[in-house]
């Protein structure tokens, strides 16, 4: 397919007389790395609860794959190939890590399996396996999702919303209470994941997003102050002077 596989139109939300999200428009290209930053309370998460429809925008569209999802419920927008993560982790601590994957790639099992014993879910457990292989997780397979370090937690989650298959992964700070290393090895999954999904990320590491990003989106007081190649936001005069406090 051409064009951008997710594009918001002007889509806002207020709060009471606060624009959160101020009609902001933004375009996710395939196979690339968008990376929406700006300080706090500028409107990123609430944009991304617009895009996977745990917010329903007041004004504005939402489209994937060209279609209008404006105002979609979660499981449609999931249901139209959107996988997210959140700034929490947000897995089933009391499960195993396979467990809390084959659960993600249940989705993948035709509805004629579904109430098959969860050991013909052939698909899915396939899915569970390629997941454990490609995040380096197969060894703690049998442990509970809650023992896992804050590390390995954040790369379950992501590995959780790739279990799905999905086309576009939003991404909410992966890297957040991460050390140096587990950083930087996040980093390098998130560019590889890029070879088969279209990502949009928040992330707080402007070294990191600089080094990472195809497309930057700069938020500041709900609107969209900027966006472009990550040189080229970072000269941007405005942006210095919002978001890294100088000119």
């Amino acid at each position: 397919m051409t064009g951008p596989v997710l594009e918001t139109r002007e889509l806002g939300i207020a709060f009471g007389g606060l624009k959160a999200v101020d009609k902001v428009s933004v375009s996710a290209e395939r196979n690339r790395i968008t990376t929406v930053i700006g300080p706090n309370g500028a409107g990123k998460s609430t944009l991304f609860n617009l895009i996977s429809g745990a917010l329903k925008p007041k004004s504005g569209q939402l489209l994937i794959d060209g279609v209008d999802m404006t105002g979609a419920s979660p499981s449609r927008t999931k249901a139209a190939g959107l996988s997210r993560s959140f700034q929490i982790t947000n897995l089933f601590f009391e499960l195993t890590v396979a467990e809390n994957l084959r659960m993600a790639a249940q989705v993948l099992e035709p509805k004629a399996r579904a109430f098959l014993p969860l050991a013909r879910s052939t698909r899915a457990l396939a899915k569970t396996d390629e997941m454990l292989e490609r995040f380096q997780l197969g060894h703690k397979r049998d442990e509970l999702a809650g023992n896992l370090s804050h590390g390995d937690q954040r790369r379950l989650e992501i590995a959780v919303c790739l279990a799905s298959e999905p086309k576009i992964l939003l991404l909410d700070e992966p890297t957040q209470g991460m050390s140096h290393a587990d950083t930087a090895d996040t980093a390098k999954l998130v560019r590889e994941l890029s070879r088969d999904v279209s990502v949009l990320l928040i992330e707080h590491d402007i070294g990191l997003v600089m080094d990472l990003s195809d497309h930057v989106v700069v938020m500041h007081q709900g609107r969209k102050l900027a966006e472009g190649p990550p040189a080229m936001v970072r000269a941007d005069p405005a942006v210095q002077a919002a978001y890294f406090g100088h000119h």
